[in-house]
């Protein structure tokens, strides 16, 4: 009786320890670094951070290479961007997308807390991504797209039409969502100072409105030759008419750029490059310095090392699509500064200098702007060297290889403004390559090794693993848009 006794006590103590011991337990087990809901601007910065990360890998190994800002130093395949060859899937697909769903989330979470600026922000990077995406590849996954969690792996890719349709609407959508009396919650915005108000108003808040439309009337630009099918004209000319309702950039203050603080994590994509893959195995075109060399363009210090010719100090570049049996000797050309790789504004999404050179086209085209074309191309050429760090010369603006001619033709004058936002686009994504398809300038020289069969590219071809991921999807694609190939012109380019 006594042993059973006993052992009735012991599993009445056990249990009293399992109770006590699982009591609580969940809150025992928060880990307090580790939030159970997650707020929009714990989301925003890390996606401001790799999606421009991506961005600014596209300009140097895509756009700079294809434009001709720069040239591999040896290239005996005769391959290359610089002959015009595009590789499936070149480009910012997988990255673009990946960061798509944090911008859907943060639009998601800030329609919960009804938080408008973060819902805002989110559809501005919304339709930069995807205005980006498109004029790459043509049609692409966008109402479908971002759906995996509803089982959806499969997206239909929707006509660049009705892409652009969209994204009009949805900037519209932001500029009225964006309210300036507020600061952002949550914080978290690394490109603009948007949580602190100043005598009552949020300058960041104000600076992300003239972002949205600054882009709305690039993206306007682009499809200009598709007038009547989307009202471009009303359009540009509501945004130009009611700079309160719809205010753009009128100051470097504005531009929207991600500048990198130096300081782990944030630093850019360079930073750690070995020399051998930052300056030694490319080196700028002799199209790109020759132009600067005319005019001593302050820039090139910023941009380009000079090199020793003749006993002379001298900012000199390579043939852009040269033979396969050309090879040039390393350091015998200039290539990037090492000081581009900690610069703080190498992250750019659209500079000032860029409003001022659409406004000198719209302008030309004899829309209002308030200002010539001359007036804004000389802004234009300015903005860019405050953008840079450089300091622009008294004569620099009234030589000859610079100075805005209004007695040229009206082509003739788009491009010379077309030259210069050449030189403003540097680092910016693929710009220069679109505004080249849009515009035909600049007129780059064909290199002599380039195959008499390479076409100048007018789009990359969708990457090839949709042929097993999205086969349908991927062949519903290439008919609509006339082929997946990289001269099939998009839409907006026919």
């Amino acid at each position: 009786m006594k042993k059973k006794s006993k052992y009735i006590i012991t599993v009445l103590v056990l249990l009293s320890c399992i109770t006590s011991c699982t009591k609580n337990f969940e809150e025992i087990n928060i880990d307090p670094n580790r939030p159970e809901k997650v707020n929009p601007g714990v989301i925003l910065g890390q996606m401001q951070y790799r999606i421009i990360n991506s961005s600014v890998s596209a300009a140097r190994g895509f756009t700079h290479e294809l434009m001709q800002v720069d040239a591999p130093r040896s290239s005996t395949s005769g391959l290359g961007l610089h002959r015009y060859t595009v590789n499936p899937g070149a480009g910012v697909w997988s990255s673009f997308y990946q960061n798509l769903t944090d911008a859907e989330d943060i639009y998601t979470i800030a329609d919960r807390l009804k938080e408008n600026n973060y819902k805002a922000i989110a559809l501005v990077y919304k339709c930069w991504a995807y205005s980006i995406l498109t004029d790459l590849y043509g049609d692409v996954p966008y109402s479908q797209a971002i759906k995996a969690t509803e089982g959806n792996f499969k997206p239909s890719f929707d006509k660049q039409k009705d892409i652009y349709t969209q994204i009009f609407k949805d900037l519209e959508t932001a500029n009225g969502l964006f309210d300036d009396t507020k600061i952002l919650t949550y914080g978290g915005d690394l490109v603009y100072n948007t949580s602190v108000l100043t005598s009552g108003k949020n300058v960041g808040i104000q600076r992300w409105k003239k972002f949205t439309n600054s882009l709305r009337l690039r993206l306007l630009l682009r499809i200009s030759k598709k007038e009547g099918e989307i009202n471009v004209k009303e359009q540009i000319s509501a945004i130009l008419a009611d700079a309160v309702k719809y205010p753009t950039f009128t100051a470097n203050a504005d531009d929207a750029i991600f500048r990198y603080p130096g300081t782990f994590p944030y630093f850019n994509p360079y930073y750690n490059a070995r020399t051998l893959d930052w300056r030694e195995g490319t080196y700028f075109t002799e199209f790109f310095l020759n132009q600067m060399n005319t005019s001593s363009d302050p820039r090139r210090a910023i941009w380009a090392i000079p090199v020793m010719v003749a006993g002379v100090s001298t900012f000199r570049g390579i043939q852009s699509g040269y033979p396969t049996t050309l090879e040039y000797v390393v350091g015998q050309n200039s290539s990037y500064t090492d000081a581009l790789k900690t610069l703080p504004q190498l992250g750019v999404m659209m500079p000032y200098a860029e409003v001022e050179f659409i406004k000198a086209e719209l302008a030309l085209k004899g829309y209002t702007t308030g200002k010539t074309p001359k007036n804004h191309y000389d802004a234009g050429i300015a903005a860019s060297m405050i953008q840079w760090g450089a300091t622009i010369p008294a004569t620099f603006l009234t030589q000859k290889s610079i100075a805005y001619d209004e007695t040229l033709s009206a082509d003739k004058q788009l491009e010379q403004i077309m030259l210069q936002k050449y030189y403003a686009y540097f680092f910016v994504d693929y710009q220069s390559w679109f505004e080249k398809r849009r515009t035909g300038y600049p007129i780059l020289p064909r290199g002599m090794g380039i195959p008499v069969a390479n076409k100048f590219p007018s789009r990359v071809p969708y990457p090839t693993y949709l042929q097993s991921l999205n086969p349908e999807g991927l062949a519903n694609a290439a008919t609509s848009i006339g082929g997946d190939n990289s001269d099939t012109k998009v839409w907006w380019e026919k």
